[in-house]
């Protein structure tokens, strides 16, 4: 057993749990980059470790409430039979260097617009609480069936996109839908798909069970405990790390270079530390205000 890849498996369980994201697109290269791992037995052996590490997530946010599970069925129903044709298509290609490279390009892209979005979201919320009852989101079937079957044959071919794809295209589709709801409602989402391309490439024994089992030793508890914030944490918080995780996510599929990956986010953390900081400050000058407020109003009755 490899515990370096157990701890590996256990940092991007954490992502994973937080933001519903991040699995196939860190997990794969990391597997790929770092321990030496074939690319078509890392995506099988990260679809597998997913298969059993995102129920766990998804089960902490079914228990709070955060999942839309309308959203799940359309999503399924496309996502299911359409994983299980991408890992057939997969065959049919073979491993095309120029195809899988396209395939990450367009992905890489879509989640630095995804990244976009949700800024410009956090921008238009700031004068309104998120963290307040859910809004009503009305379910689009044929949108989402479209959206289904979309992430469902990227990831048959990549392992990427069960979340990130998805999260994309929900961000789209269903504005109003809160952070906690997106990541729980993409967890929930992510188990049938995953696992019919799991199951896929295993039967073309593809799948390494010694590579899967240690990433599953550390990433269960990851997800666990990345859930667990995120389906307590506030919208904001869950939004900076989806963030967060969308920009390094992109950069890797563009093949940005890990320095300057790094460098990034360790740049957008600080960002994100100052303006927590700034927005405590500013609550908490504000209180006061309007505490005094309060207690002229009746004296000015008098």
């Amino acid at each position: 057993m490899d515990f370096t890849l157990a701890l590996a498996g256990l940092g991007v369980g954490i992502v994973v749990g937080l933001t519903g994201m991040g699995g196939g697109a860190l997990m794969t290269p990391v597997l790929v980059l770092f321990f030496g791992v074939p690319p078509i037995a890392a995506v099988s052996s990260d679809l597998a470790a997913s298969a059993v590490m995102k129920p766990f997530g998804g089960w902490v946010h079914a228990r709070r409430g955060t999942v839309d599970w309308r959203l799940v069925r359309w999503l399924c129903a496309g996502s299911v039979p359409a994983a299980f044709l991408g890992v057939l298509l997969l065959r049919l290609i073979g491993d095309d260097a120029a195809t899988q490279h396209a395939i990450k390009i367009a992905l890489g892209i879509a989640l630095l617009l995804a990244a976009g979005g949700l800024l410009l979201k956090s921008w238009a919320a700031r004068r309104r609480r998120d963290d307040g009852p859910a809004p009503a989101v009305r379910p689009r079937p044929v949108p989402t069936l479209l959206v289904g079957v979309a992430g469902g044959l990227i990831v048959g071919l990549t392992s990427v996109g069960s979340g990130s794809l998805i999260v994309v295209a929900l961000l789209a589709l269903y504005p109003m839908l809160r952070a906690n709801d997106l990541v729980g409602t993409d967890l929930v989402q992510a188990v049938p798909l995953v696992t019919a391309a799991a199951l896929g490439h295993a039967l073309f024994g593809d799948l390494q069970l010694d590579i899967a089992a240690a990433v599953l030793l550390g990433s269960i508890p990851g997800v666990l405990l990345g859930a667990r914030i995120s389906s307590r944490a506030p919208a904001g918080i869950v939004r900076a790390a989806l963030v967060i995780v969308l920009t390094a996510s992109a950069l890797k599929l563009l093949d940005v270079p890990n320095e300057v990956v790094g460098v990034v986010v360790a740049a957008m953390l600080l960002a994100a530390a100052v303006l927590a900081v700034a927005g405590r400050a500013r609550r908490a000058a504000v209180i006061p205000a309007q505490k005094g407020e309060s207690a002229q109003e009746p004296a000015s009755s008098r």
